[in-house]
């Protein structure tokens, strides 16, 4: 398979293909008594582990969601939202960008981000332990995916198993090399199993091009642009593939995904090459061979008008964002 993931058939690796984060953000707090913080960080996608214990989030202009004992709960889009003791505990510490923390006056506050973070009383048997963890993506391919999940999901400890035990937990508040890679990817497979359960669950509410995919007609569709973006396709090129008509193809297409197949195309291929362009040695031209742009020229055309911004410009913020 591609390391870069191009011939992937399966729905939800597409989805989750080129979600890495760099400079991934943890804290660990140990908490009693009354305590409640507003989170306020804009992170797209955050993440709140319940280790030990019981908490409520609150997402802004949601009500009160109950997290348990090895529950995880995964917060999309970057709306403000509450941790707490109890629903009507009032926030006496706000988490904004960059991990500055501050009261709910706006006083500037030195220390942990989270109240009594860093304090840990592993062993007591009636505090709460919550592990965060802030997640930084930029907007390919997870795009997508920030879509496609609802302001708050929790997987709750009988769906899915968080796969960080202990051990990590304490590798994670250690300085030691190293250290930073292993957060960004200990991030990652816990935001991976935790989306695995939440769209495998029974029940579950998944996107219309994801319940696609098991269609007779747009489901091998879906197949060969997902594992071929780069190939020429054309819509009849396509229908012929699928032994359906033009039109039956793309009606059915559009009903079930939301979009044309060649608009479906089009994002995906610009969605891939925001990824590749993370790989310093790869040229534009390099780039749009791969998803399959005639030429440079035309990949640097489409990306802008998709991004508003240029490939080199976009190259260039994120290598920023990443060192």
């Amino acid at each position: 398979m591609d390391p870069m993931g191009l011939t992937s058939t399966d729905p939800l690796t597409d989805l989750l293909n080129g979600v890495r984060t760099s400079g991934a953000v943890f804290n660990q707090s140990s908490l009693t008594g009354s305590w409640a913080a507003r989170f306020e960080d804009g992170s797209p996608l955050a993440l709140a582990v319940l280790v030990r214990g019981s908490a409520w989030i609150t997402p802004q202009g949601g009500d009160p969601v109950r997290i348990g004992s090895g529950d995880v709960a995964v917060l999309c889009g970057g709306a403000p939202y509450v941790i707490a003791d109890d629903p009507d505990t009032e926030p006496d510490v706000v988490i904004l960008p960059g991990g500055r923390c501050t009261t709910p006056e706006g006083e500037e506050l030195v220390g942990p981000r989270v109240p009594d973070a860093g304090v840990r009383d592993t062993e007591g048997p009636d505090g709460t332990l919550l592990l965060n963890g802030v997640y930084t993506l930029d907007s390919g391919t997870p795009g997508r995916l920030l879509a496609a999940l609802p302001p708050l999901a929790v997987i709750e400890a009988d769906v899915g198993v968080c796969p960080v035990g202990p051990a990590i937990f304490e590798e994670i508040t250690r300085e030691e090399p190293g250290q930073q890679i292993l957060l960004d990817r200990a991030l990652d497979l816990m935001l991976i199993t935790a989306l695995r359960a939440w769209f495998t669950r029974p029940g579950a509410q998944v996107p219309a091009w994801y319940r696609a995919c098991s269609d007779p007609v747009v489901g091998p569709a879906l197949r060969m642009l997902q594992a071929d973006p780069a190939h020429p396709w054309t819509l009849p090129a396509l229908a012929a593939k699928t032994g359906v008509s033009r039109a039956n193809l793309a009606r059915r297409f559009t009903a079930l995904v939301g979009q044309p197949p060649m608009t479906y195309l089009r994002e995906r291929r610009l969605a891939l090459a925001a990824d590749l362009l993370r790989e310093p040695d790869a040229t534009l031209a390099v780039v749009a061979d791969r998803v399959g742009f005639a030429n440079a020229f035309a990949f640097s055309a489409a990306f802008k008008r998709e991004h508003g911004i240029s490939p080199s410009e976009y190259r260039v913020r994120e290598t920023r964002a990443a060192t």
